[in-house]
């Protein structure tokens, strides 16, 4: 008797043959790829091949010159900007600068989206309960004791921390993260990196990381989209990339493994 197979999570978000150009310089070309709920997928490719740029179209800050982009079944890319507000409270980005709030505190960053549902839904406004959630998260990412820091106090990678503290805030059905281990020490990416694999298997919660960090990619990915020159050289399980015949990922993971050895 033959053994079931589970059918395939469904796709959360989807590229169906993207294309964008800025000027003359086209970034995306022909791209197509899909999340599944509750997978990572790691987008890998050298600086300026669009990596960024996927993410912009995500949320709907960008909009395909060809193709369609869709988040949950809705294609974002037609959608007007009042839906688009919908679509980037259950989508949050986690940003290279963190983008927190410079004039609030670590808590009042992290309180931020909570007291922002509760104005929107007209609910009570329960501030310990929402100190109590605050206390939660950043236990979660492990830096309880900065809650009445400002973010200037804080190192980059911390304020990276907060900032993913600050997304979980807003209970979102997806994250995205945006080179999380650039411009961080070694050990600092590497604590990134834990925290985020971390929120992957406690959280569930469908990601995109976007880098050029192989060995980060080799950590979280469960597929990896490796863009070259803006098109989709490769798009697999990461354990499939090594076995890719594309001669420029060869060189791109020869490149990261000489560059770790130094």
């Amino acid at each position: 008797m033959a053994l079931e197979t589970k059918p395939e999570p469904a796709a959360y978000i989807e590229f169906a043959h993207v294309s964008k150009s800025f000027d003359d310089q086209t970034v995306l070309d022909d791209v197509s790829f899909d999340v599944r709920r509750g997978e990572m997928v790691v987008v890998l490719g050298r600086s300026g091949v669009g990596k960024s740029v996927t993410l912009k179209h995500i949320l709907g800050f960008l909009r395909p010159d060809e193709g369609e982009v869709r988040v949950d079944g809705r294609a974002v890319s037609r959608m007007p900007e009042e839906e688009l507000i919908e679509v980037r409270r259950r989508v949050t980005m986690v940003f290279q600068s963190g983008a927190l709030f410079d004039s609030l505190t670590v808590g009042e960053n992290v309180a931020y989206p909570l007291r922002e549902r509760a104005l929107r839904d007209l609910a009570p406004h329960d501030e310990d309960r929402i100190q109590q959630r605050v206390d939660q998260l950043l236990e979660l990412v492990e830096l309880e004791n900065v809650k009445d820091l400002m973010p200037s106090d804080l190192s980059t990678g911390m304020k990276r921390a907060v900032a993913i503290a600050r997304a979980l805030a807003a209970e979102p059905e997806a994250i995205l993260f945006d080179e999380p281990t650039t411009m961080v020490d070694p050990i600092m990416a590497i604590t990134i990196a834990d925290l985020i694999l971390k929120l992957k298997r406690r959280q569930g919660i469908t990601s995109v990381v976007v880098t050029h960090d192989m060995k980060l990619a080799r950590k979280l990915a469960d597929r990896v989209v490796f863009l070259v020159d803006g098109r989709v050289a490769f798009f697999g399980p990461v354990n499939d990339l090594d076995a890719a015949p594309e001669p420029v990922i060869h060189d791109f993971i020869q490149l990261d493994e000489v560059s770790f050895l130094k």
